[in-house]
C-alpha cells in the first residue's frame, strides 16, 4: 500500500492543475445538486419486532383513519393574563384555528380541545392534536407553513399559540460552532507549523471535502429518510478529521524536504508514509460507523452512514487534493516566517521539545503514570454505573423554540405526561368478549399509580380491537414512565391468559422506550466488535500482541469516563451551568454508541501516528525505553496539535442549543481529550516502558501467519533506499583531469 501511495503522490503533485480542476468540478457539482432538490430528514423510528411496532402495524390495519404512523403536531393555545379559553371570545377564536387546521393540507385529523376533555383545569391552557396522514419526513412545506399560519393567527387574537410533535420542522441551526472550530483549528495549524501557507493547506483541504460530503448527504436525503442529526454528526467528524489527516502528511512532507528530497519526491514519500497511516485511521472510523447499520435502526444507520461518507471524502481529499496544492506551493510550506527561535532549534535538534521532556518523564515514573492514569479515569467512570438512556424529545427542544414552549406549556396545564401519552392496544381478535376485555384493561390502567388520566376505549369497525389513551403523571423521559410502561406490558400478559385478548402499548413514548433498550442492549456486542476489529488491525499494523491489547483497553477506559462525565453533566446536573445544560435528562440513546463507533476510529488514528515511530526506532536498534523517546520526538507534537483541533471543533457544538448536538459535541471532546493526552500520550507509554521488550513479541508462528501490510512505509523506505544507493553506484564517474604536457 505505502509504495501504491508514494506514486499516487508524485502523480497527484505532477499533475497538480488536473486534480484540482477535477475536485472544483465535483464540489461546482455538488453546489449545483444541491440547489435543485428540497432535502427533509426526520427523527422516526421503525423498530421490527417490537411490541411498540406490532401495536403500530395493527392500528394501521384496523384504524386506517387514525394514520397511527403519520406525523403528528399538538397546537397549544394559551390565554393571556390569567383569562380562560372557555369564555365566549376566545372559544370561538380557538375553534376558529381548529377549523383552519382541518383545511391545511395533508392532516387527517384534529381533535377539538373542547369536545376532547383537552382543555386545563384552570381553563387557561388548551391543546389540539393534529394528525396528518403522511409520516414525517413526508411533510410539505405547504403544510409546514399552513401549520405556522395558524400558530400566526392565534397570536394576532390576543393567544399564545406554540407548536409540538414531530411534525414541526426544525428551524435552522446557526454556524457558530463551525466557524470557532476552523478558527481554533488555524490558529493551532499556525502556531504548529508557523507557517500561513502550511497552515491554509489542511483547513483548504478540510472545507472542499466537507463541503462536497454535506452537499452530498443533503441530495441523498430526497431519496431516503435521513436523520435530523445526519448531517451535524457529518459536519463535525468530517471538519475534525480532514484537519488532522491533512496536518499529518503536510508535517511529514516538510521532514522530507527539510532532509534533502525534491519537492515532488518528498510529496510521494510523505503520502508512502503519514498517508498510509491516513488511510488505516480513515478505514477504522468508516468501519465502525457503517457498522451502526447492523443494530437495524434506520435513523442510526443513515447517521452512520452519512459520517463514514464524510471520512472517506476526507480521506480521498488528503490523498489526492492535497499532494496537488502541495505542487503548487512548492518549498514554501517548509519555511516558517513565524516560527519562534526556540521551533527553529527545535527542528534542527538543537534543542529538546517538550514532546521528548514529557516522553522522558513518563519513561522514568512508568508506575505512578500507570496508576495515576487508571485510577483517575475509573473514578471519572464511576457516574457510568447509573446512565439511563432515552430519546430526544421537546423537552430536550432549544430554549425559547415554539417546541420548548409547547411542551412546558402542556406540562404547567396538564402535568409532564400529557406530552408524551401511551396508547394501549387491546386485540381481542382471539377472545369471546373484545368489550369485556377492553372494560377490564381500562379498569387496569385506572387503578396504576403513575396513571393521570384514561380515556375511554375506542373500537375498530369490526369491534375486536380496541385503542386506549392513558396519560402516565410522568414526563416522556423519566424512569417512572419507563417502570410505567414495563408494568402495563407484564399485568396486559395476565389479561391474555385470562381472556386471549392481546394488550399491547405503543405510542411515541413507548417506541422511544423500546428503542432506547434495543440500543442499550446492542452496546455491549457492538462495543466487542469495535475492540475486536481493533485487536486484529493492530496485530497486524504493529506485529504484536501486546500493543492491541494495551490499545484496546485504554480505549475501554476512555469510553466509560466519558460516559461518566456525560451522566454527571447531563443527567445529574453537575457544571450544567458552566456548560450551559438547560435542563437535565437522561443521556440520548445514540450517544453511546456513536461515541463507541467515533471514538474508535480516533484512538486508533493516535494510535498509529505516535506508536509507529516507536516501532520504526525499536526495528532499527533502540532500546524500548529509547524507542519510546524517538516516537514523542517525531510524533508528539504533531499528534497533540491534532488532538487540540480534534477537541476545539468538537467542543464548539456546545454553543448549539439543541440538547443532543451539545451532549455529541461534549462527549466527542472529552474523549479525545482522555483518549490523546491520557491514554496515548501517558498510560501507553508507562505501560511499554514496564513492558519493555515484551511489547513487541510476537509468536512465530503469528509471524508467518500475517501479512506485513507495512502502514509505516518500511519497505517503502528500504526500496527507495536502495534505489538511491543503485543510481549512485550506476552514475557515471566524471574522468578525473590530468597536467598536459609542455609544449617543446
Amino acid at each position: 500500500m505505502a509504495t501504491l501511495l508514494y506514486r499516487l503522490g508524485r502523480l497527484a503533485f505532477r499533475r497538480r492543475r488536473l486534480v484540482l480542476l477535477a475536485w472544483v468540478a465535483v464540489l461546482v457539482a455538488a453546489v449545483i445538486g444541491v440547489s435543485g432538490v428540497s432535502g427533509s430528514t426526520t427523527d422516526d423510528f421503525a423498530l421490527p419486532g417490537t411490541q411498540s411496532q406490532q401495536a403500530i402495524d395493527l392500528l394501521e390495519k384496523e384504524f386506517p383513519g387514525a394514520s397511527a404512523s403519520g406525523a403528528t403536531a399538538r397546537v397549544v393555545v394559551e390565554a393571556k393574563d390569567g383569562r380562560k379559553l372557555t369564555s365566549a371570545a376566545h372559544k370561538q377564536q380557538v375553534e376558529s384555528l381548529i377549523a383552519d387546521l382541518r383545511k391545511a393540507p395533508q392532516v387527517a385529523s384534529v381533535a377539538d380541545p373542547f369536545a376532547g376533555g383537552l382543555v386545563s383545569s384552570s381553563g387557561g391552557i388548551a391543546y389540539a392534536q393534529v394528525t396528518y396522514g403522511v409520516p414525517p419526513a413526508d411533510i410539505t412545506s405547504a403544510a409546514s407553513d399552513a401549520l405556522h399560519a395558524v400558530a400566526d393567527k392565534g397570536g394576532k387574537a390576543g393567544l399564545t399559540v406554540s407548536l409540538g410533535g414531530n411534525a414541526v420542522l426544525e428551524e435552522e441551526q446557526s454556524n457558530a460552532a463551525e466557524l470557532i472550530g476552523l478558527l481554533v483549528a488555524a490558529f493551532v495549524l499556525v502556531i504548529t507549523f508557523g507557517s500561513l501557507v502550511a497552515a491554509g493547506l489542511p483547513l483548504l483541504s478540510a472545507i472542499v471535502g466537507v463541503g462536497v460530503a454535506l452537499c452530498a448527504i443533503t441530495v441523498a436525503s430526497s431519496f431516503v429518510d435521513m436523520a435530523s442529526n445526519a448531517q451535524t454528526l457529518a459536519l463535525m467528524l468530517g471538519l475534525a478529521v480532514a484537519i488532522d489527516y491533512a496536518l499529518f502528511i503536510v508535517s511529514r512532507y516538510r521532514t522530507e524536504l527539510r532532509e534533502g528530497h525534491e519537492p515532488e519526491e518528498a510529496a510521494g514519500r510523505a503520502l508512502g508514509t503519514a498517508g498510509s497511516a491516513v488511510v488505516f485511521a480513515g478505514l477504522t472510523v468508516i468501519i465502525a460507523l457503517a457498522g451502526l447499520s447492523v443494530i437495524g435502526i434506520a435513523m442510526l444507520t443513515t447517521m452512520g452512514l452519512a459520517a463514514a461518507f464524510a471520512i472517506t471524502v476526507a480521506v480521498l481529499v488528503a490523498l489526492t487534493l492535497l499532494p496537488a496544492t502541495l505542487g503548487f506551493t512548492g518549498t514554501r510550506v517548509a519555511h516558517g516566517r513565524l516560527t519562534t527561535r526556540r521551533m527553529r532549534a527545535a527542528q534542527h535538534g538543537q534543542r529538546v521539545t517538550m514532546g521528548v521532556r514529557w516522553g522522558r518523564f513518563v519513561t522514568r515514573h512508568p508506575w505512578k503514570m500507570s496508576l495515576a492514569c487508571v485510577v483517575g479515569l475509573g473514578v471519572l467512570a464511576i457516574p457510568a454505573l447509573s446512565l439511563r438512556l432515552t430519546l430526544p424529545d421537546d423537552s430536550m427542544a432549544a430554549p425559547g423554540s415554539t417546541q420548548r414552549i409547547a411542551y412546558d406549556t402542556l406540562t404547567e396545564g396538564f402535568g409532564p405526561g400529557f406530552s408524551g401519552p401511551l396508547t394501549v392496544v387491546v386485540d381481542a381478535r382471539g377472545s369471546n368478549d373484545a368489550k369485556a376485555a377492553a372494560t377490564e384493561t381500562s379498569a387496569l390502567l385506572g387503578g396504576l399509580d403513575d396513571i393521570a388520566t384514561v380515556r375511554p376505549p375506542v373500537f375498530n369497525e369490526a369491534g375486536d380491537v380496541a385503542l386506549i389513551t392513558a396519560v402516565p403523571d410522568s414526563s416522556p423521559t423519566s424512569q417512572e414512565t419507563v417502570d410505567l410502561v414495563a408494568e402495563i406490558r407484564d399485568r396486559g400478559a395476565a389479561v391474555e391468559e385470562d381472556g386471549g385478548a392481546r394488550v399491547m402499548v405503543t405510542g411515541t413514548t413507548a417506541l422511544n422506550i423500546d428503542v432506547s433498550a434495543r440500543l442499550g442492549e446492542a452496546m455491549v456486542p457492538y462495543l466487542a466488535i469495535v475492540v475486536g476489529l481493533a485487536l486484529v488491525l493492530l496485530l497486524l499494523v504493529f506485529r504484536s500482541v501486546l500493543v492491541p491489547l494495551k490499545a484496546a483497553a485504554g480505549f475501554l477506559l476512555s469510553v466509560v469516563a466519558t460516559l461518566g462525565v456525560l451522566v454527571a453533566v447531563f443527567q445529574w446536573g453537575w457544571l450544567k451551568d458552566v456548560f450551559g445544560v438547560d435542563e437535565t435528562a437522561p443521556i440520548v440513546s445514540l450517544l453511546p454508541i456513536l461515541l463507541i463507533g467515533v471514538v474508535f476510529g480516533l484512538a486508533m488514528d493516535y494510535e498509529v501516528f505516535l506508536v509507529s515511530g516507536m516501532r520504526e526506532a525499536y526495528v532499527h536498534g533502540a532500546s524500548p525505553t529509547e524507542a519510546i523517546v524517538t516516537g514523542f520526538r517525531h510524533g508528539a507534537r504533531v499528534v497533540t496539535a491534532a488532538a487540540v483541533i480534534m477537541i476545539s471543533v468538537f467542543a464548539g457544538f456546545l454553543l448549539d442549543d439543541v440538547a443532543l448536538v451539545k451532549s455529541i459535541g461534549m462527549g466527542l471532546a472529552t474523549a479525545v481529550l482522555f483518549d490523546a493526552f491520557v491514554v496515548r500520550m501517558t498510560l501507553v507509554p508507562a505501560v511499554m516502558t514496564l513492558l519493555g521488550a515484551r511489547t513487541w513479541a510476537l509468536p512465530r508462528w503469528l509471524d508467518h501467519f500475517l501479512p506485513n501490510v507495512d502502514v509505516e512505509g518500511e519497505k517503502l523506505r528500504h526500496a527507495l533506499a536502495e534505489r538511491d544507493r543503485h543510481a549512485r553506484l550506476c552514475a557515471p564517474v566524471e574522468p578525473e583531469p590530468t597536467a598536459s604536457a609542455p609544449l617543446g
